[in-house]
């Protein structure tokens, strides 16, 4: 009487595992926006994010911030890695298809690629962030 109700169990446990790891699975593959401003709000707690832009892709969000920063966040698995762009340390171009950007962190050289987006307009915008947090010093206060 006891074998059907231990064939049950393991038969919904097998289908429950299943069902998870297909999740998981669809997770890694599809990173999500909110996950992102999630992660981002954990490893930058004092940062308000003001806008937002994801790549083609996803993989990668593109963030500015409440005070004319910038931010980056890369999809690594199921988390993400956050970066805050320090004022000069980011090397901005145009990539091939005039739809992303080729981005140098130079202090994260691990990060760098092209990141390719949804239009040109949102490219724009996302290097005017960039370069938004760059601040390059005078000739004259040099002196």
């Amino acid at each position: 009487m006891g074998w059907p109700i231990v064939i049950i169990c393991i038969v919904l446990a097998g289908f429950f595992y299943m069902r998870m790891k297909a999740r998981a699975e669809s997770d890694r593959r599809e990173p999500d926006a909110g996950v992102a401003i999630l992660d981002f709000g954990r490893a930058f707690p004092d940062e308000a994010i003001r806008a937002i832009h994801a790549t083609a892709d996803e993989k990668a969000y593109f963030v500015r911030l409440h005070d004319g920063k910038a931010g980056f966040m890369a999809a690594h698995g199921t988390h993400f890695v956050c970066h805050l762009i320090e004022a000069g340390k980011v090397n901005v171009g145009n990539a091939d298809s005039g739809r992303g950007l080729k981005v140098h962190f130079t202090d994260f050289s691990y990060l760098d690629g092209v990141y390719e987006f949804a239009s040109p307009e949102i490219a724009a915008e996302v290097s005017l962030w960039l370069l938004g947090s760059f601040s390059p010093q005078s000739e004259l206060a040099a002196l």
